[in-house]
């Protein structure tokens, strides 16, 4: 059984069994995923689309489909018992399903650590209880949970093996029917439905602001698979902003812009390993703002932040997050030569602390190990 309940997971998910399959044509796997998984070969039982979530609002609004899926996976792990559940992700979900398999006696392996570091750091006496053994993809994870007893592995990043162009700059920009020589800024707002109707508003109003200044510029979005072009382009043509949308190209569009928009998330780490200067937007719900605002412990919110253990790229959160406030970030940047390279040599840096290519590889080898260790 395999449960990635989100875009990211999904992707390094559907990597992952292919490199499973690799070491053994044989294994069979199912469960819960997207796109990437179910081409892998998983037999989906629920979407992850229909079950992603950011904020407590949503997971009200969802709740009926999540504990439906849940259902579902606690009643397989009891009648089927599978020879391994892996985990990516997703902790509010996968946790007490990993509670489950351990009660009915099925091997836990978990991709991607719950963000324990950031907050609700108690979790991690309960995953040592009902996790058997933790693949770790940020460089200072594996040290904080084997203190805690943790079997658990640094196997590198993800990203690694798939942040790459398929074309050179200029055919990109052909491609896109971009204008070479312009001013380029990619607006990057999420791959879920409600992190678009919240971001995307706002960054087309910074939008709007940064054409009157700013002459020739364009405005790029690479469209996230989980979302309908149709929906999105809703959004803009209430904006008096031409934008080029892109779908399932994200890193060659992200390779076309000088700067970028980008919602809070994977995507922030994808443009750092692309090494394009950002503005980092997070904006949830009120509730959800101030009950993370008492649990949530750490300087940053960008991932990129994070790993540097400073601010190398501005981080705009919640009220903070304003059309001129983004567009006034934007166009410092763009006007500011050194701060803009200094930006690049930070982001730079980034790539050497994920570690090496191959993740997919080592994560497999680690999750066969408990099939069979004698492989």
């Amino acid at each position: 059984m395999i449960v990635a309940g989100e875009a990211s997971g999904d992707l390094h998910g559907g990597n992952l069994v292919q490199a499973m399959h690799k070491i053994d044509p044989e294994i069979r796997f199912y469960g819960v995923g997207g796109r990437n998984l179910k081409e892998a070969g998983v037999e989906l039982i629920a979407d992850a689309a229909d079950m992603a979530v950011v904020g407590l609002t949503e997971v009200v609004s969802k709740l009926g489909m999540i504990l439906k899926v849940m259902a579902q996976l606690k009643a397989s792990l009891k009648k089927d018992r599978p020879d391994l559940i892996i985990l990516i992700d997703y902790p509010d979900f996968n946790l007490p399903l990993a509670k489950a398999a351990k009660k009915y006696g099925v091997k836990v392996f978990y991709y991607i650590s719950p963000q324990v570091w950031a907050w609700r750091r108690g979790r991690i006496g309960k995953i040592k209880k009902i996790v058997d053994r933790m693949a770790v993809i940020l460089p200072f994870e594996a040290d904080l949970y084997r203190e805690a007893g943790v079997d658990a592995t640094f196997v590198g990043h993800p990203l690694l093996d798939v942040v790459r162009t398929k074309y050179p700059r200029k055919e990109a920009l052909r491609r896109f029917d971009l204008r070479e020589g312009v001013t380029t800024v990619g607006i990057l707002p999420g791959s879920r439905q409600s992190e678009v109707t919240r971001l995307l508003p706002v960054m087309l109003g910074a939008a709007a602001i940064i054409k009157e200044k700013i002459k020739p510029v364009q405005f790029v979005l690479p469209l996230a698979d989980t979302l309908d072009i149709a929906f999105v382009s809703q959004i803009i043509a209430k904006y008096a902003v031409a934008v080029r949308l892109i779908p399932n190209e994200v890193y060659d569009v992200i390779g076309c812009t000088d700067i970028a928009m980008v919602a809070s998330g994977t995507a922030t780490l994808e443009t750092a390993l692309m090494e394009t200067p950002m503005i980092i937007i997070y904006k949830v719900s009120a509730p959800s703002y101030y009950v993370g605002k008492m649990v949530i412990d750490v300087d940053h919110i960008g991932l990129v932040n994070i790993i540097a253990g400073k601010e190398i790229v501005p981080e705009l959160i919640q009220f903070e997050a304003s059309p001129e406030k983004i567009a006034a970030e934007v166009m410092y940047i763009l006007a500011t030569k050194e701060r803009m390279e200094r930006i690049k040599a930070e982001l730079k840096k980034i790539r050497d602390m994920l570690g090496s290519h191959g993740a997919a590889e080592r994560v497999a080898r680690l999750a066969y190990d408990m099939i069979n260790p004698k492989y």
